[in-house]
């Protein structure tokens, strides 16, 4: 190995401990020098390993967390659709209780040569996460975007909806409605979203009723992203006197209205309800539901557009592109009740 390393570095006229970095993968390598390492290994005859093939120019990896959730399927759709225009195949990867992992769904789409790879609320939205595994995917060459959840360590493009205002645009509603205590149900603290939530609930109750932060934080509830979970988090909102919810997902704002139901109150007679996402089909529920919608086509669209003139060889800048969300108003939500103001 060490002949080969000095036949290559020689050939590529750079160190052998370059060498050995772009032979395993490791960041730190010009993209330049990478280049010049491999043509080093084509014209010497040595095999490429696995990982440094050429990619294949028709297959981009999407790795989504779950399907349950309607709004990643309508991200699929839009992102593969974006794909397909450009020539692309999409190839859907899918996490599942029990079953790939993300890392293992990466490793899977690397070894195919797929010419990159989105990410839809991946391990990067987890503040928690090893953030090394997307610095490996920087060493190997494949490009990639990041979509919902920003991390300043990882050196990547990434698309996000602006959750701050999306929770500021839901508190200012119902406040216009003549709520005064309104609860948060959101999911575990550790990630990206939910955190970009709270700021904006903290920063709207006070600006919009006046209300303390140290009062308003007893109004947040973590849990699942379910709806069970949003159940769960609004009956403590409830238990709390709160006259409306503004959930962190459409499936936790159906499970807010199942713990009303539960309590005999009406949605939105006694509580209102907001969500999150304008989840396909969401406009059908009993109420239809006012929910603040993801814009789903522009971020996708971008989200393609990026990675495409990575693949170009045309990077984007470590950073973040953040996209407004808008207000739908339903039925879910109604001026508070006499008794309640």
């Amino acid at each position: 190995m060490n002949a080969r390393l000095a036949d290559i570095a020689a050939q590529a006229g750079v160190s052998e401990a370059t060498v050995s970095r772009v032979l395993n993968g490791k960041p730190g390598v010009s993209s330049t020098t990478r280049q010049s390492v491999l043509t080093a290994l084509d014209l010497l005859g040595y095999e490429r390993p696995v990982r440094l093939r050429q990619r294949s120019a028709g297959l981009v990896g999407l790795v989504t967390p779950e399907l349950e959730n309607p709004i990643f399927p309508l991200f699929a759709q839009v992102i593969g659709q974006a794909l397909t225009r450009q020539g692309y195949t999409p190839v859907l990867c899918t996490q599942s209780a029990g079953g790939s992992t993300e890392d293992e769904l990466t490793e899977m789409l690397v070894d195919r040569g797929v010419a990159g790879i989105i990410f839809l609320s991946g391990l990067h939205a987890d503040t928690t996460a090893d953030t090394a595994r997307y610095d490996r995917l920087i060493g190997q060459g494949v490009p990639f975007v990041l979509v919902n959840g920003f991390s300043e360590r990882v050196a990547a493009p990434f698309v996000s909806p602006d959750d701050r205002a999306a929770v500021r645009l839901s508190v200012t509603h119902l406040a216009a409605l003549g709520h005064r205590r309104i609860g948060l149900a959101v999911g575990p603290r550790r990630f990206v979203p939910v955190l970009r939530k709270i700021e904006g609930f903290l920063d709207a109750v006070d600006d919009v009723l006046g209300m303390p932060r140290d009062e308003a934080e007893t109004l947040i509830q973590h849990s699942l992203f379910t709806l069970e979970g949003g159940q769960a988090a609004a009956s403590a909102l409830l238990d709390d006197g709160c006259t409306a919810v503004v959930c962190a997902s459409d499936l936790m704002a159906l499970g807010a209205i199942r713990a009303a139901r539960q309590r005999g109150l009406a949605v939105p007679r006694d509580v209102s309800v907001v969500g999150f996402d304008d989840s396909p089909l969401i406009a059908f529920t009993d109420p239809p539901l006012t929910t603040v919608r993801q814009p789903v086509t522009a971020m996708g669209q971008a989200a393609v557009r990026v990675l495409l003139e990575e693949v170009a060889g045309t990077p984007a800048p470590h950073g973040e592109f953040v996209f407004l969300p808008e207000l739908v108003v339903r039925g879910s939500t109604a001026s508070v009740r006499g008794e309640a103001r």
